[in-house]
């Protein structure tokens, strides 16, 4: 009892909430009882040391800056939905890979041995550095223990993050790096490469033979350490990640996704072609292509490969692993997305998720409903659609979203 009594005296804690004008909580009894009563038990757990915990969470209070996060009662998907079109523009995708180009002079030798260990192309391990960190340039600030703490207290994805948190304090009680330099994003990602917590523990690498896994000022910890992760998830090496098509209307946007995956010569008698209206071969996508369509009819048509599904494990986005394989593409060669983008958005994440519980209620298959549009959630809406005799666009539209909220 005199122990936890003095750690909220530490802590400043008050009893009950404190809650400022604005409404943002401050350091409060509630938080402190979570930390010794939750946090502290699955730390020692996993072999963090009472000093080690204590030095960790001394003066901490939830940072209520952070998004995502959910009070009781309140609601963490109001954020408004952007088109897919506003992070894949040509402008962004050629700053990627124009800092990408000088890098590759830099450490070209450095690239051809991650590569060679991996797999992974020196394209491919550039466009992520320059993705996750602007090439180790970007300046990351959040109190990463700090951060961890806050989402899973009162993150709307609490349990996600409460592994993350035990293994935050694992890097500090194994001493990879101190309390006071362990910075991440909103979201917890430390580093260049930008690892989870758990990540790290379980895919960083000692690329520079200094017997340490610094992802914070190695260049070759940190491009070893990517490659490793890639390897570790099923990268297979000479496959490309995939190209862009031109999709005839009578090939249905609902064969998108991982799982509708059809050989080469399947598409090609489809009439699917490379975007520039080339024949397709193996070496745009493999032997085996996936259809891929991230803003459905309204947005240009890919054929995936398996690689790109295991740059999806880097970031579950689509947009992102699209990035990464263009970014890479264009590191050697002038590349533009052909296809145009319609207009899409005007709708918010909480409207998304309205629309996914409904199609699950009629035994749809939306992934999870997380209020984004994912492939699962664009084919579910597609065969909606379908059934409903409407445009088939797999793609939410003001119609869809009022007929299925």
């Amino acid at each position: 009892m005199k122990r936890i009594i003095l750690l909220l005296a530490a802590l400043g804690t008050v009893a009950g909430l404190a809650v400022s004008p604005s409404g943002a909580m401050a350091a409060d009894a509630a938080f402190a009882r979570w930390l010794e009563a939750k946090v502290w038990p699955a730390a020692r757990a996993a072999g963090v040391g009472r000093p080690t915990f204590e030095k960790a969470i001394v003066g901490l209070d939830p940072d209520t800056s952070l998004p995502d996060l959910k009070a009781p009662g309140g609601d963490a998907f109001q954020a408004e939905f952007h088109s897919p079109a506003a992070y894949l523009a040509d402008g962004k995708l050629d700053a990627l890979s124009a800092g990408a180009r000088k890098r590759l002079a830099a450490h070209r030798p450095l690239l051809d041995r991650v590569a060679r260990a991996t797999g992974v192309p020196a394209g491919i391990l550039l466009a992520v550095w320059g993705k996750e960190s602007a090439f180790g340039t970007a300046t990351i600030e959040k109190d990463a223990i700090r951060t961890l703490a806050t989402q899973a207290y009162m993150g709307s994805r609490r349990a996600e993050f409460f592994p993350e948190l035990v293994a935050a304090l694992r890097i500090l009680e194994e001493e990879h790096i101190g309390r006071a330099a362990m910075k991440s994003s909103w979201a917890g990602a430390l580093g260049q490469p930008q690892f989870m917590p758990t990540k790290f523990l379980t895919d960083a690498v000692d690329g520079d033979g200094d017997g340490r896994r610094d992802i914070w000022t190695s260049t070759p910890d940190v491009l070893a350490s990517i490659g490793h992760f890639l390897r570790a998830r099923g990268w297979r090496a000479g496959l490309p990640w995939g190209v862009e098509v031109k999709l005839p209307p009578s090939v249905p946007c609902t064969l998108e996704g991982p799982d509708q995956g059809q050989p080469l010569a399947a598409w090609a008698r489809a009439g699917v072609t490379r975007a520039d209206g080339r024949p397709l071969t193996v070496t745009d996508v493999g032997p085996v292509g996936h259809l891929l369509m991230p803003a459905g009819r309204m947005g240009p048509a890919f054929l995936v490969s398996d690689n790109f599904y295991v740059l999806k494990a880097y970031n579950e986005s689509d947009v992102y692993a699209l990035t990464i394989g263009m970014v890479a593409d264009r590191i050697g060669k002038a590349e533009r997305i052909r296809g145009g983008w319609g207009k899409v958005g005007g709708f918010t994440r909480a409207d998304v998720r309205a629309v996914q519980r409904r199609l699950e209620g009629m035994g749809h298959d939306v992934g999870t409903a997380d209020g984004l549009v994912g492939f699962r959630t664009r084919v579910a809406i597609g065969r909606w659609q379908a059934a409903n005799g409407l445009a088939v666009i797999c793609y939410p539209d003001k119609a869809a979203i009022a007929a299925l909220k």
